[in-house]
């Protein structure tokens, strides 16, 4: 069974280049794009994907926004932040909203694939590059909310 994946990010460059990367990997499916937040709603529902990559900084409907709608209306939809930021407050948010993982754009070459698998086995994906105290300061919130264990990039 293959893996549904959305893609939800404002720039369509980006979604172009995670569609690629996901064409690539067997057993995975993107089965749709969404350039916002609202259409990220919608179209989850239409599709039922099992992970939804989600920007954050969006028009419209932000990705913080949208993750703590799809995790509290679909709850066996996971969701993967991608994003620029790697600020506390960033993290923090997307964790707290529900998000199963977090990875930082700059990394999506090496560890999209790997991210989308981690969460689907019920795990938290965290990239390397995020700093031990966003961790630490999250551990306890992420670990709870999602009721998964940590893997790390």
């Amino acid at each position: 069974m293959s893996v549904k994946i959305l893609l939800v990010d404002d720039l369509k460059t980006m979604r172009v280049l995670s569609r690629g990367l996901i064409d690539k990997q067997p057993g995975m499916t993107v089965v749709a794009e969404a350039q916002n937040g609202c259409t990220a709603l919608e179209l989850t529902a239409r599709f039922r994907p099992d992970v939804v990559v989600m920007d954050i900084m969006m028009p419209g409907m932000n990705g913080i926004d949208a993750t703590r709608r799809i995790v509290e209306e679909f709850p066996g939809t996971r969701v993967i932040a991608l994003s620029m930021h790697s600020d506390r407050q960033f993290v923090t948010a997307m964790f707290r909203a529900g998000a199963s993982g977090y990875l930082l754009k700059d990394h999506i070459f090496e560890e999209l694939a790997r991210a989308i698998r981690t969460v689907v086995d019920k795990q938290i994906f965290l990239c390397s590059e995020l700093d031990g105290t966003v961790v630490e300061d999250n551990r306890k919130n992420i670990f709870r909310k999602n009721s998964c264990s940590p893997a790390y990039c």
